[in-house]
C-alpha cells in the first residue's frame, strides 16, 4: 500500500475527502488562508501534507494563497487552494493571471451564501458565474460540481488531471452543505486511480510557449537551463511582453481555444430517468440530490420526470440540453438564477425556477411542486 493514501472504506466529509482526492492525485503544496465552510480542507492538508513530503502554508489572505499556488507550480509541483465566496472573490486576480501564464492548479471553492460576508456558516451556490467570469479578460473556465463526498474524492483527483493536461487553474464548486456532509468514501489502490502528469518541454531551443497541436505548450521545468519569463502582461511565444494586438489576437485565442476546442473530453454529466421524461430537473451539488429523489416522487405520482446533473458546469453542456430541448425544463439552485441562465440559452425557451437565496438546501417537494408546474 502506498503511504500517500489511505486505502479502503472512510467516513469522511466533503471537505475531507477533496483533501484526500487532491493528496491521491499528487498534491504535494497547499498555501491557503482559513475561511468557513471551507476551513476543514487546509486542516486536513495541514496534518497530510509532511505525511507525505508535500508543504502546506498558511498565507496571510487569499491574495497571497492564488499567488504561491502559481509559484510553487512553476516551481514544480501540484499544487492547491481551498476557499469560500469572500476568498475567491479575492482570488480573482491571480485566477486570471493563472489563466494568462498557463499555469495548472486546482481552487476548491466551498461555497456559502451571499454576496459579501453573507452567511458564513451555511450553505449557498452563488459562485456558479465568479469562477468563469470572475477575473477579467476573454478565458475559458473548467469548474467541476461534484455532489457527494465520494465525487467530491474523486473530482478533485479529475480536477488535478485536467489542470496538468491544460495549463490553467481548474476550479471545485463545493458547498456547504455537502463540505460539511459525512458519507463512506471509498479509497481505491494506487494503481486503480487515474493520474495525468504534466507535459514537460525537454527542448531547451524551443519556445515555452509555443504550443503542440493540441494547442498546449509543454512546461518548461525551472532550475534546468530553460530561459523562462512569465508575466502577466500579454506575451509571445518565448513569453517576453508583447504589447500589441497581433500577439493579443495570436497568443489569447490559443487560450481559449485550447479548452473550447477539447470541450467534449472535459464536459461531463449524468442523465437519470431523462429517456422518456416529460420534465427534466436541471441541478447540480448538494441540491441534486434533492432533485433525485423528487424525480423519483413525480414518477410515483405518474409523471414522466428526468435529472439532468451537472458534474463539469464549465465548460457548458450546450449541445446535450438543446438535444433535449423538446422536454420542459425545471432548474434548481441555491441563488437566484446563475445555471439557469445558461441552461435557457441553451434550450430556447423558458424554464421554471426553483431558487433560493441561500441557508439551506432545497426539499424534494419544492422541486417538485416546480416539476408539476412545469406541466400546466
Amino acid at each position: 500500500m502506498s503511504k500517500d493514501i489511505l486505502v479502503g472504506d472512510h467516513f469522511l466529509s466533503g471537505d475531507v475527502a477533496a483533501a484526500e482526492g487532491a493528496i491521491a492525485a499528487g498534491c504535494r503544496f497547499f498555501a491557503g488562508y482559513p475561511i468557513t465552510p471551507s476551513s476543514e480542507v487546509a486542516e486536513r492538508m495541514a496534518r497530510r501534507l509532511p505525511e507525505v513530503g508535500g508543504i502546506f502554508i498558511q498565507m496571510e489572505d487569499e491574495l497571497g494563497s492564488m499567488a504561491a499556488l502559481l509559484g510553487a507550480s512553476w516551481g514544480g509541483k501540484k499544487a492547491m487552494t481551498a476557499t469560500s465566496g469572500p476568498g475567491f472573490s479575492l482570488m480573482m486576480e491571480n485566477y486570471g493571471l493563472g489563466m494568462m501564464t498557463e499555469t495548472p492548479a486546482v481552487i476548491v471553492d466551498v461555497q456559502r451564501g451571499g454576496p459579501s460576508t453573507g452567511l458564513p456558516t451555511l450553505l449557498g451556490q452563488g459562485d456558479v458565474m465568479q469562477a468563469r467570469w470572475g477575473s477579467h479578460g476573454p478565458y475559458q473556465a473548467i469548474a467541476l460540481t461534484p455532489e457527494s463526498p465520494q465525487e467530491c474524492f474523486n473530482l478533485t483527483i479529475r480536477a488535478f488531471n485536467l489542470a496538468e493536461k491544460y495549463r490553467q487553474p481548474v476550479v471545485v464548486l463545493m458547498d456547504e452543505s455537502l463540505g460539511h456532509l459525512f458519507e463512506r468514501v471509498t479509497i481505491p489502490p494506487r494503481e486503480e486511480i487515474e493520474i495525468t502528469d504534466r507535459k514537460i518541454l525537454k527542448d531547451k531551443n524551443r519556445d515555452i510557449y509555443e504550443a503542440d497541436e493540441d494547442l498546449i505548450p509543454p512546461m518548461p521545468p525551472v532550475g534546468e537551463g530553460f530561459g523562462i519569463h512569465v508575466t502577466g502582461l500579454t506575451h509571445d511565444e518565448r513569453g517576453y511582453p508583447s504589447i500589441n494586438a497581433e500577439t493579443q489576437e495570436r497568443m489569447i485565442r490559443r487560450i481559449n481555444d485550447k479548452i473550447s476546442k477539447h470541450a467534449p473530453e472535459i464536459i461531463d454529466y449524468e442523465e437519470f430517468m431523462t429517456d422518456d421524461a416529460d420534465v427534466i430537473v436541471v441541478a447540480y451539488g448538494i441540491t441534486a440530490r434533492s432533485a433525485r429523489r423528487a424525480v423519483i416522487m413525480a414518477r410515483e405520482k405518474g409523471i414522466k420526470a428526468g435529472l439532468f446533473r451537472f458534474k463539469v458546469i464549465w465548460p457548458f453542456p450546450s449541445e446535450r440540453l438543446e438535444e433535449l430541448s423538446d422536454r420542459e425544463f425545471v432548474v434548481a439552485e441555491v441563488n437566484n438564477g446563475q445555471a439557469l441562465v445558461e441552461v435557457e440559452r441553451a434550450i430556447r425557451k423558458r424554464a421554471i425556477f426553483v431558487g433560493k437565496m441561500g441557508g439551506e438546501p432545497h426539499r424534494p417537494e419544492e422541486i417538485l411542486k416546480g416539476i408539476e408546474e412545469a406541466l400546466k
